[in-house]
């Protein structure tokens, strides 16, 4: 195109082309061809194909003059790798010895002290290190819901363990979250505190206030959401490690019935999150959404029939939707309750489950641009909803089409749009081409995950990464100089934030890599859940089952076997005492002390031990299935040493502690 339609001589462009920036190139052409353009803008003729003709015509420049800036094949397999390296940097609490994400360290080891309840642990949502428990709870059903129809192809990949590591991170904190029945911690920490600082986590001297939502103060929309999350967590589980899938579920009933006995709004209740994570759709979509999740893990007719006989009356037939999210649930219910109709399980409710497959379908066309109302895009192709942080809706769309183009391949259908039919392959491109624009297919080559291609942000808006860490340099970062010192520091984070995936651009493709312009460069866990199963469907190639059979998730690749010893009364000694107890609210709580002695002449290694008859939280051991282990901090228990926990409940006499097993070395 550009020799065809040159009208200068080509050795112009011959010349020393080497020393020219594309940005540079492509600016002096456009000022040399001006003449030439506006006569063919000047004949109607031509007018309406100009914008058309001036983006072929300058990116054919481009590639001409620069043949290796041409797009190419992505490595899926690497972005999700990556991906995952993410959530490590984002976890609050005693972090892992396996920890892989070096520059963090332990923070928040106070969270729910001052409410008598234990709430270390979890995850910071974006760039803050506040823990909000709506988009946390939101992230863990999106990674659950991926490895449910993707666990295949993550398993192939090697990252299987990494994606389950990352759910039991979010769940065993929101199963410490919900120390009650009809009780939720649902935030730690506040924004205008948190807001008003720039530290680390592990300098953090803001509010770690616990706030929490009951009968009196209720939160379907944050109880439904928990549910739901526990509930698709229970399935990924459901194989490797049934009793904690069982406690799962188990706590997933409770909140469904908290949420939809006690209805309200769970920022009226807990007010401090209104500015950061209000709910603006309500709780509808969520009670639908949690009862959509708490059928697919239990196959209970009760959760099915809670979908077709409030599917009108909660808004999920009637919402042709636009966007999905963390607040906007709509679409992923209709999507999941489409599913549900190909697969034959719809009994009674036909009529009512074919309009959710209408509604899913609306929003699939309405991301191709073939519906009767679509998203818009920005010239360079990306979907565009808003101006902070778009990229959680590029990723969520890109997930629900993935799984929808799957879903109507495994059926022999396609897709009904208002332009005419669309095949499932179309539907899949539409999520790839997005995925690529996200990792540099774009008219910045820029890559919007950290760390993948070389062209990505490195001014990141992230107070972990963008202040040195504690482990190069330990003085104490306060809440102001962090601001003056790293904040407005004008270089690159100390920190690689590896695998983040950041708000991304504007409407016109445009970024500005600048840790003050927090609406583009700050990044969020909900960005990552959805796009870890698109990235795992690319990586993986073509699916080899049908995604409407029931999927057994494979089990994550083992470490080796160690043996197990028997335990002997000599090797272990458990010593439990009452410490302290007080009254609240007519209630007694009764704290104990248990010291776990080895009293063997070897390291103890591997132990686990069983508790019942606790009514209350503990502290000082890491839980794992129906056991408690070592502590984050330690692996092990040296020759005639012991450790310490407590923990705090309501009988008057102390748990059953005992040995399950353990290793000595």
């Amino acid at each position: 195109i550009f020799l065809a339609l040159s009208p200068l001589p080509s050795t112009i462009y011959t010349s020393s082309i080497s020393s020219f920036s594309p940005i540079l190139t492509l600016s002096s052409l456009f000022y040399l061809h001006w003449p030439f353009l506006q006569n063919i803008y000047r004949n109607n003729y031509y007018k309406y194909m100009m914008k058309g003709f001036l983006i072929l015509y300058y990116m054919s420049t481009l590639f001409l003059l620069f043949p290796n800036l041409a797009f190419g094949s992505h490595n899926y397999g690497e972005a999700l790798s990556k991906s995952f390296l993410f959530y490590e940097a984002q976890r609050s609490g005693y972090l892992p010895h396996d920890q892989r994400v070096q520059w963090r360290g332990n923070s928040g080891l106070n969270d729910g002290k001052a409410s008598g309840v234990d709430l270390v642990g979890g995850y910071y949502d974006a760039g803050d290190n506040v823990k909000f428990g709506l988009p946390m709870a939101f992230t863990v059903t999106m990674m659950s819901w991926s490895i449910i129809e993707y666990g295949k192809q993550m398993s192939e990949s090697g990252e299987l363990s990494n994606a389950i590591d990352a759910i039991k991170w979010g769940t065993d904190y929101l199963l410490k979250a919900h120390p009650e029945p009809h009780v939720l911690y649902g935030e730690v920490g506040d924004g205008t505190t948190d807001h008003y600082c720039w530290q680390r986590p592990e300098d953090m001297t803001t509010s770690r206030a616990a706030y929490r939502i009951d009968p009196s103060r209720p939160g379907s929309d944050l109880a439904g959401e928990t549910a739901a999350a526990m509930a698709a967590a229970s399935i990924v589980f459901r194989n490797n490690n049934p009793a904690y899938a069982e406690e799962l579920l188990t706590h997933a009933y409770q909140l469904f019935e908290f949420a939809d006995k006690y209805r309200g709004k769970y920022d009226s209740s807990i007010t401090v999150a209104q500015k950061y994570y209000r709910s603006v759709s309500g709780y509808a979509d969520e009670l639908l959404w949690a009862a959509a999740w708490l059928y697919k893990a239990s196959n209970k007719q009760y959760y099915l029939n809670y979908l077709g006989e409030n599917g009108d009356a909660l808004g999920g037939t009637g919402w042709s939707m636009t966007e999905f999210g963390w607040d906007v649930k709509y679409a992923g219910v209709q999507t999941l309750a489409a599913k549900f109709l190909m697969q034959g399980n719809a009994d009674n409710h036909a009529a009512v489950f074919e309009k959710y497959q209408e509604k899913a379908e609306n929003f699939m066309c309405a991301c191709l641009g073939k519906g009767n109302q679509n998203i818009h895009k920005s010239p360079g192709g990306l979907i565009f909803r808003q101006r902070w942080n778009n990229m959680q809706f590029v990723t969520s769309a890109s997930f629900l089409a993935t799984v929808y183009s799957d879903y109507l391949a495994s059926a022999g259908k396609s897709l009904k749009c208002a332009s005419g039919p669309v095949s499932p392959p179309e539907l899949l491109d539409f999520a790839k081409s997005q995925v690529d624009y996200l990792l540099g297919d774009n008219p910045r080559a820029t890559s919007y995950m950290v760390g993948y291609g070389n062209n990505y942000p490195r001014q990141v808006h992230h107070r972990g990464s963008s202040i040195v860490s504690v482990k190069v340099d330990p003085t104490f970062v306060s809440c102001r100089g962090g601001y003056a010192t790293w904040f407005n520091r004008k270089a690159n984070d100390p920190n690689l934030l590896t695998g983040a995936i950041v708000g991304g651009p504007d409407a016109y493709d445009n970024f500005a890599d600048q840790r003050d312009n927090y609406e583009q460069t700050e990044p969020a866990t909900y960005n990552n859940a959805p796009l870890i199963g698109v990235l795992a469907r690319l990586h993986g190639g073509q699916s080899e089952y049908s995604q409407l059979l029931p999927v057994a998730i494979p089990q994550p690749k083992p470490d080796p076997e160690q043996k197990v010893t028997p335990a002997p009364a000599s090797d272990i000694a458990i010593e439990q005492k009452e410490t302290t107890s007080w009254v609240r609210e007519g209630k007694t709580y009764y704290r104990y002390s248990a010291i776990v002695t080895n009293k063997s002449s070897k390291t103890l290694k591997n132990l686990k031990l069983s508790v019942s008859q606790l009514y209350g939280s503990l502290w000082g051991l890491s839980k794992y299935g129906d056991s408690y282990m070592f502590p984050a901090w330690i692996n092990s228990l040296p020759a005639g040493k012991s450790l310490e926990f407590v923990y705090i409940h309501t009988a008057n006499s102390p748990a059953v502690v005992s040995v399950s097993s353990y290793t000595l070395d």
